[in-house]
């Protein structure tokens, strides 16, 4: 077992390192984590923001950008494993003697400094409009942890999706689809108490409700004046439940995506 785990990590960190080299030889694949931040930010901070609360709302909306962009960043790893599957390059490592897990946990774990590089570019836009962290550097620290584990567990959704999909058009259509609803359906950007009835259930204990508040707590940003908070458990316990609930999509998906990647590489 231990023997198996070791493989496993020695393999996954060997194609992490991999898919970080060829982002590094193609820049332009990270334009989508470095410019949608920055066009949320402007959009919302500027053209909504004004009657929204204005300064205060800017920098309350720090929190709900961080938890969009790394929920939309899962579709990165949907495209770009879909397309290792659709060149081939996935049946080559299959003929290799290596851990079944370790295209998926490489892919998976080198789409992190991805998600690093989307959360220091949306916090440099904060600084730039006003947002500040007031809390101190341990919760500082932990609110960033947070935001990766999120990350982490957003990309098992794009990997199933890829793998279900099994080429870069299908991936990308899928990869996108479920994002807006399950980013705008939630308390990123309003106050809950401003949906109709049956979606406050949802966006109540959608976790990019969690994430989105659990950051606000720990960098210690308020909501503007005249802003409603919710109540309940997972608001009340926002960063447990943000936790809980990285945990369980992880738990839940990478289960999948091994069984369907094994499955295909049976074929």
């Amino acid at each position: 077992m231990i023997t198996a785990l070791v493989s496993a990590a020695r393999d996954s960190s060997v194609i992490a390192w991999r898919n970080l080299l060829t982002v590094r030889r193609t820049p332009g694949a990270l334009v989508t984590g470095v410019v949608q931040p920055v066009i949320f930010v402007l959009l919302l901070a500027f053209v909504f923001g004004g009657s929204l609360g204005g300064a205060p709302y800017r920098e309350f909306l720090i929190g709900g950008i961080l938890a969009q962009t790394l929920t939309f960043n899962s579709s990165f790893t949907a495209v770009y494993l879909a397309k290792d599957l659709q060149l081939g390059l996935i049946d080559r490592f299959r003929s290799l003697p290596m851990s079944r897990v370790a295209v998926i946990l490489g892919r998976t774990s080198s789409d992190l400094v991805t998600s690093l590089i989307s959360v220091a570019v949306t916090m440099i836009c904060g600084l730039l409009i006003g947002w500040r962290i007031t809390e101190g550097f341990g919760s500082a620290l932990l609110g960033i942890t947070l935001l990766l584990l999120f990350s982490f567990a957003m990309s098992w959704i794009g990997a199933v999706i890829a793998l279900t999909a099994r080429s870069v058009e299908v991936a990308q259509s899928l990869g996108l689809i479920w994002l807006f609803p399950v980013t705008f359906i939630s308390g990123a950007f309003v106050s809950i108490d401003t949906l109709p009835g049956p979606l406050q259930a949802i966006a109540a204990w959608n976790p990019i409700t969690a994430v989105a508040t659990s950051v606000r707590e720990l960098f210690g940003n308020a909501p503007p004046a005249g802003f409603v908070t919710s109540t309940g458990w997972a608001a009340d316990n926002a960063v447990i439940y943000a936790i809980l609930s990285c945990v369980a999509v992880i738990a839940v998906f990478s289960p999948i995506a091994v069984s369907q990647y094994r499955r295909i590489s049976r074929r």
